[in-house]
């Protein structure tokens, strides 16, 4: 009973490390990514379409993206969102591609940036501390109820702490790399 209640906490602070780390990507660094278009959606026949599955990305030069849509008939919509969205790039349409330069960061940008980044960290570490809270609590109810001993329970607890420190540590190493990426010019 033990060992499931720690294996699913770890499982689930593995996907809150990830999801940390997936979210980071988002943020724009120096570099072009096509990350950074993964929370753009196209109203596309009628549905909110995540823009990653109507087009595909190349990335040319550093800071510049070419978005070829798979239906030609998206290519303004396309071109419409990318133009509507936070990413700061003024889209250019061929008629075929849409090129997508990304402007030079400037200092008080990439500052703003580490602040997200950090928020986004600061929110990892609290779901990784909200799971293992309830992890917590599970561990207590069995030893209430009798079904391990103290000295199990209290053994439990002290690897579910380690466990913590883990991944926490973990979200600090991402945020750590994160932030040297963004300041680095």
């Amino acid at each position: 009973m033990i060992e499931e209640t720690l294996a699913e906490a770890r499982e689930k602070m593995d996907k809150a490390v990830e999801f940390t780390q997936d979210d980071f990507g988002s943020i724009r660094t120096g570099r072009a990514n096509p990350a950074l278009f993964a929370d753009i959606e196209i109203e596309y026949y009628g549905a909110p379409t995540p823009l990653q599955q109507l087009a595909s990305f190349q990335t040319p030069e550093a800071r510049t993206i070419l978005v070829t849509p798979y239906d030609k008939g998206t290519l303004q919509d396309i071109e419409n969102a990318l133009r509507n969205s936070d990413i700061g790039a003024n889209p250019a349409n061929d008629g075929n591609i849409i090129r997508v330069v990304l402007p030079e960061l400037t200092e008080e940008r990439r500052k703003e940036y580490v602040k997200i980044v950090k928020g986004k960290a600061e929110d990892g570490k609290v779901s990784i501390r909200n799971i293992r809270r309830h992890a917590k609590d599970v561990l207590e109810r069995i030893k209430k109820d009798g079904d391990a001993g103290e000295d199990e329970v209290t053994r439990g607890i002290s690897e579910l702490d380690d466990l913590t420190k883990s991944k926490v540590d973990n979200i600090d190493q991402l945020l750590s790399q994160k932030e040297a990426e963004l300041l680095e010019v």
